[in-house]
């Protein structure tokens, strides 16, 4: 199914396959482990786990079926993610962030101050 999903659908949308792989729960057992199992109608709603290597959710949305997702999101914060782990703690991306833009630097003098950076970031925007 996310196979057909993906040739037919994902992989038009942003034009190339999806770099991450799609788990199909088709008893229901994962989708109980997270919360999104809804046991009136036997059906998950739509999730999206960020997973990070060492097995921790990083990030999750789930949805309800008629509010679609956002591919180019879940790349971006999947992006953002490696980008932190990757740097070992020493930064951190804003909101909205975008490879590229500028990065948070995590300590006591950011207190206060995102929004400086927040600012930088939302001018490369323009």
């Amino acid at each position: 199914m996310h196979k057909m999903w993906n040739d037919h659908e994902l992989s038009k949308m942003i034009n190339k396959d999806i770099p991450f792989a799609m788990l199909s729960d088709q008893d229901g057992s994962i989708g109980k482990l997270y919360g999104i199992y809804d046991e009136d109608s036997g059906v998950e709603t739509r999730g999206r786990f960020i997973i990070d290597p060492d097995g921790n959710i990083q990030g999750f949305e789930v949805l309800t079926p008629p509010v679609g997702r956002n591919v180019s999101e879940s790349i971006r914060q999947i992006k953002a993610f490696q980008l932190v782990r990757n740097s070992k703690g020493t930064e951190a991306t804003p909101s909205g962030w975008k490879p590229g833009k500028p990065t948070l630097k995590p300590g006591p003098e950011l207190v206060g101050n995102v929004w400086k950076v927040w600012k930088v970031s939302q001018a490369f925007e323009d």
